[in-house]
C-alpha cells in the first residue's frame, strides 16, 4: 500500500534545522538538523504512525489533505511524504 501525506516543515527559531508536522496524522511529528535529515525523519515518522494505526482493531487511516487547503506561517513549506507498506499474508 502506498500513502502520501503533506508534511509542514517549519524552520526552528533558535537553532538550525526543521520541525515537521503532519496535519492529518494526529501527534505525528519529528525534526531534523537539516532538510535532508528532516525529510528522512518525516518518512520514518509517517511510516511508524501508519503501521501502528494498521495494527489497531479499529484502524482509521485518514484521507490526506490537499496541500492547497493547509495554512502556512511565514517560513513554512510543504513537502508530500510517500510511505510504502508491504502487507504480507497473515500466517496465524
Amino acid at each position: 500500500m502506498t500513502f502520501i501525506y503533506p508534511a509542514i516543515f517549519s524552520p526552528k527559531e533558535d537553532e538550525k534545522g526543521y520541525r515537521v508536522t503532519f496535519p492529518d496524522l494526529a501527534c505525528c511529528e519529528t525534526e531534523g538538523p537539516d532538510l535532508e535529515d528532516a525529510l528522512d525523519n518525516a518518512s520514518d515518522a509517517a511510516y511508524n504512525w501508519i503501521w501502528s494505526e494498521m495494527e489497531e482493531d479499529d484502524c482509521d487511516i485518514p484521507a490526506a489533505s490537499s496541500p492547497d487547503e493547509l495554512e502556512l506561517r511565514e517560513g513554512e513549506f510543504i513537502r508530500n511524504i510517500m510511505v510504502r507498506i508491504k502487507l504480507l499474508p497473515d500466517n496465524d
